[in-house]
């Protein structure tokens, strides 16, 4: 991927690139800031898993206010893989997660991070991409469907265990 600045909210210059072991305390803040607690063992994780290992396959993305010689606070992050071949399925990318700074939200940043995965999985050949929101979950069920997202050929089915 090259990285790239683009233009979202007037005078915001934003970054995206992929992640690195380096932006193991960018992410875990910016987590931290939505969520509310602190999963830096699982950012860790997640990062050597999806950063290093198959590189070609899996995207892990952040965004930031300015270039890479300043310090400055991650924006937003998006994470997706290559996936094939279960259920019948083509190989096609899927985005499993996305988050932007609460104080940052429609200003356009979750839109060019959308846009900087689907670059990525469309450059090793996918022309699909998927991702699962909970029914009951406006906020990204609206974003999804903004960038063109719409119901697939699949049904997600689930049993609670401790009903059975």
């Amino acid at each position: 991927m090259v990285e790239f600045a683009a233009k979202t909210a007037p005078e915001l210059e934003l970054l995206i690139r992929k992640v690195t072991i380096d932006d193991l305390d960018l992410v875990n803040d910016l987590d931290a800031r939505i969520t509310g607690v602190d999963k830096r063992e699982y950012w860790r994780d997640m990062i050597d898993r999806v950063a290093t290992r198959r590189a070609g396959e899996r995207f892990f993305l952040i965004a930031k206010p300015c270039n890479d010689t300043v310090k400055c606070p991650a924006l937003g992050i998006i994470i997706g893989e290559i996936r094939g071949w279960e259920f019948g399925s083509d190989p096609c990318g899927w985005i499993f997660a996305a988050s932007v700074d609460l104080d940052y939200r429609e200003q356009g940043i979750g839109e060019q991070m959308f846009k900087a995965i689907c670059e990525e999985f469309r450059a090793v050949g996918t022309e699909t991409v998927r991702t699962m929101v909970r029914r009951d979950d406006q906020i990204n069920m609206s974003f999804f469907r903004s960038e063109g997202m719409s119901a697939g050929p699949y049904t997600q089915l689930e049993i609670n265990l401790n009903e059975r």
